[in-house]
């Protein structure tokens, strides 16, 4: 079940019980849509869309935003023009227990090996 929109801003996002532990990981699975994730988690808080400096287009970003969204990694809300972006931490921490920790330090190691390539 997906929490329903209550107005044309508010964005649907799945229940809690809903949030199934295969799209997680299918929304992780993109390195776009993982550096996202990544940038939200270092800055602990709500970031905009436009903070985002991704390598793909804009259609793309707000496609990668909406993936997130509806497999329950992050949550939108707007906030007067600007749609605000933040790690659902509490959601994933109660129903997959070190998942996103283990994911994004995995994916931090990464990026430390590849640049050093």
């Amino acid at each position: 079940m997906t929490t329903p929109a209550v107005s044309s801003r508010d964005l649907p996002h799945p229940v809690r019980e809903d949030i199934r532990l295969e799209g997680v990981l299918h929304a992780l699975s993109d390195p776009v849509r993982l550096r996202i994730a990544r940038e939200l988690a270092a800055d602990g808080d709500e970031l905009s869309c436009s903070h985002f400096d991704l390598p793909v287009t804009k259609s793309t970003t707000t496609h990668h935003f909406r993936v997130l969204r509806e497999a329950g990694v992050i949550r939108q809300v707007y906030r007067g023009t600007a749609k605000m972006n933040g790690l659902r931490r509490d959601d994933l921490d109660d129903l997959f227990p070190g998942l996103l920790d283990a994911l994004l330090a995995a994916a931090d190691r990464q990026a430390v090996r590849l640049r050093d390539a």
